[in-house]
């Protein structure tokens, strides 16, 4: 039986709404297998961090996540008020039933919130890695966030738009591929200016730039395939300069990770990134766990191991 007091924050609209309508027979089936879970429904956008931050300041020391990626994103920046960790000894398990399914897959778990029930068997907690993002929201105001995934900024803005505002009944590969495609035919490489760990600024005409603490994004684009959840380090991948047809030559090299060795590719390491646009004004979009968050300037920092996961 579980040996948290445990809080699942789930949002019912994710999958299409398939997490609400199958909400009742999974959570019974999640009751049988730990006990006692109390939950709460998410109603608005941005709910799950108020709820998680309200569930962590009554107690509760394991916070289940049940949605997708930008669900997870929300319930983890309910970890935190600000920049202070509300509570550094509280947990996260992710449960997830959702579009992308990308952190999941860093987590070697299969598609469907039922795979995920093996990871609240036992007590085991790993802790891993968070980043931090000093950003400018899309009103132009600063603002500092926290991530779990995947921060990119370049046309993933654009991407995030097309597939957040069309159905996802397709499936989160099929659905994310066209949204990339149809970004493709919209989106010009952009000119940045990239810092790693305080380093030169290094000019760089882009696609898109990964800061990546998981392995995939976009439905299950293999985008960092070195990255570690727990080696104080972001894999920082750009992909410079492509034709809307070399991006479609590649994108198979890209779920499978061998996009690597392409010349257009840089790959690097780095705890702090630090970006902005070389042509003022010029509006650098963020992707943030799949969800569109602002745009640069930014940055990016590594908080090392702050996350305890619930692991099998």
């Amino acid at each position: 039986m579980n040996a948290f007091k445990t809080m699942a924050v789930v949002n019912p609209r994710s999958s299409n709404g398939k997490t609400g309508k199958g909400w009742p027979d999974f959570s019974k089936e999640l009751a049988r297998r730990v006990g006692a879970v109390d939950f709460r429904l998410t109603t608005f956008p941005g709910e799950a961090t108020i709820l998680t931050r309200e569930a962590l300041a009554k107690g509760y020391d394991l916070i289940l996540s049940v949605g997708g990626d930008g669900t997870h994103h929300e319930v983890l920046n309910g970890f935190f008020d600000g920049t202070t960790q509300i509570n550094p000894q509280a947990a996260l398990a992710v449960i997830t039933s959702g579009t992308g399914g990308d952190f999941r897959r860093t987590l070697g778990l299969e598609p469907g919130p039922h795979a995920a029930l093996k990871l609240l068997d036992g007590e085991a907690l790993r802790p891993i890695d968070v980043g931090r993002f000093s950003y400018f929201t899309h009103d132009g105001k600063p603002a500092t966030a926290h991530f779990l995934n995947i921060l990119s900024f370049g046309i993933g803005g654009l991407v995030d738009h097309y597939v957040n505002t069309t159905t996802k009944a397709l499936g989160g590969r099929v659905s994310f591929f066209m949204g990339t495609l149809r970004a493709m035919m919209k989106y010009r490489p952009q000119p940045v200016r990239i810092s790693l760990d305080g380093g030169p600024a290094m000019e760089r005409t882009i696609h898109v730039c990964a800061v990546a603490n998981g392995r995939y994004f976009g439905g299950g684009m293999f985008i960092a395939p070195q990255a570690e959840l727990d080696d104080g380090q972001f894999e920082v991948v750009l992909l410079k300069d492509l034709s809307t047809a070399r991006f479609v030559t590649m994108s198979s090299h890209i779920y499978s990770g061998t996009h690597v060795q392409h010349p257009n590719v840089e790959v690097h390491r780095a705890s702090v990134i630090e970006a902005s646009p070389v042509v003022p004004g010029d509006a650098v979009l963020l992707d943030v766990d799949g969800e569109a968050k602002g745009a640069l300037p930014i940055k990016v920092e590594v908080l090392s191991k702050c996350l305890k996961l619930k692991v099998w």
